[in-house]
């Protein structure tokens, strides 16, 4: 027998975040328990909760980037599982043909749905051999307890996941933002293309439980890791400029604008007194934020009531209004690799400096890291 058939599957996660999934799970499973417990009341013959839940906590809590745990498998999934079940008892009536049937027919209709949800095949089976109290039940069985379970569990997993700092529903991190153009991001135009990836995945033809966003974006850090094997040992405070223009968070809009016009630069670093950086204004931000009259640049209307509803405090106008923030950073030995895969991944053009206590040092742009990488390449002797 090959060794690996009944060997452990590798988590590659921290203890921290396997003890995060374990809470999570326990936490949905009481709340929704407890919940359900209280609306019956004296219902006795009704359960309060089902144990497919388990299984769908399981995937809600432990892995809650995968596509099969997300709102639309659970509550797809699960509410297509319990009418097939139940349609299956009642005009099937060999239990084990009508649980064949349940779990066949679900399992196709999920598919085609692109609701795809493991536990519901279990809901499936229960709604064929729950006995008595669950074939009483007939439809109502989908509205209670399936539909109430996988909704209260579903709320529960979406606060949870939110306050423990998860993506959930999840969506595949964006490498750089839209330019409205057929071209495609930077990254995208070297080594494996998004082409690649499509041909490769139709030719292995079989479900991955990793959305294709997700397994991009995967292929994409590895080969920029790769990569960076083979661009030498030069750091960042080689190549960063140190004379760097910034600008405080107290500054008037119009103050920005006249430093980057006059230093034929395209981002400030935005500092406090103390130095460190507290954010960042671009080219972009004053496009995007600041409207543009006889008196120069104002806070545009929408960002001001945008401002107004999230701060719950009217703006002032001031760098501290157009700023983005918070802002990515990097430190002065910081391997080119890490920075090129940094701006590459975010989309980024200009990258401030840190030191460790959070004071500026320098900034580095695009450009900068051009200029090395050939310099690099040319005096490896390599072409370039």
């Amino acid at each position: 027998m090959r060794p690996w058939i009944l060997g452990p599957v590798p988590i590659a996660v921290s203890w921290r975040e396997r003890l995060r999934s374990a809470l999570g799970a326990s936490v949905g499973i009481l709340g929704t328990g407890l919940v359900c417990t209280l609306a019956l009341g004296s219902a006795p013959s009704l359960p309060a909760l089902i144990a497919p839940m388990g299984a769908s906590a399981v995937l809600l809590f432990a892995v809650p980037a995968s596509p099969l745990a997300q709102p639309r498998s659970i509550l797809g999934g699960n509410l297509v599982a319990a009418i097939v079940g139940v349609a299956s008892a009642q005009l099937v009536p060999d239990p084990l043909a009508a649980a064949t049937l349940a779990i066949g027919v679900s399992i196709a209709i999920m598919m085609s749905l692109q609701c795809l949800h493991p536990p519901s095949g279990a809901i499936a089976l229960t709604a064929v051999l729950g006995g008595p109290a669950i074939r009483d039940l007939g439809f109502g069985f989908v509205v209670w307890p399936v539909a109430a379970n996988s909704l209260l569990l579903l709320l529960v997993a979406v606060a949870y996941n939110r306050l423990a700092g998860r993506s959930y529903p999840h969506r595949p991190a964006i490498a750089a933002p839209a330019r409205q153009t057929r071209d495609v991001p930077a990254e995208g135009r070297v080594g494996i293309t998004s082409a690649d990836l499509d041909a490769v995945l139709s030719e292995y033809d079989a479900l991955l439980d990793i959305s294709r966003g997700d397994l991009e974006g995967i292929l994409r850090q590895a080969q920029l890791r790769a990569f960076g094997r083979h661009v030498g040992r030069a750091t960042c405070a080689t190549i960063m400029s140190r004379d760097v223009v910034a600008v405080a968070p107290d500054a008037s809009i119009r103050e920005a604008f006249d430093l980057i016009r006059t230093h034929h630069i395209k981002a400030l670093p935005v500092t406090g007194d103390d130095a460190r950086v507290v954010g960042i204004v671009t080219q972009t931000d004053l496009l995007d934020k600041a409207a543009w009259g006889a008196k120069g640049p104002r806070l545009g209307l929408r960002h001001r009531l945008s401002l107004a509803a999230t701060r719950g405090r009217a703006p002032n106008g001031s760098i501290a209004d157009i700023m983005t923030a918070p802002v990515r950073t990097t430190t002065p030995d910081a391997r080119l690799a890490d920075i090129v895969r940094i701006m590459a991944g975010a989309g980024l053009h200009h990258l401030p400096v840190v030191e460790s206590d959070g004071r500026l040092a320098g900034i580095v742009s695009q450009s900068d890291l051009i200029v090395a990488l050939l310099a690099e390449r040319s005096l490896e002797g390599a072409p370039a």
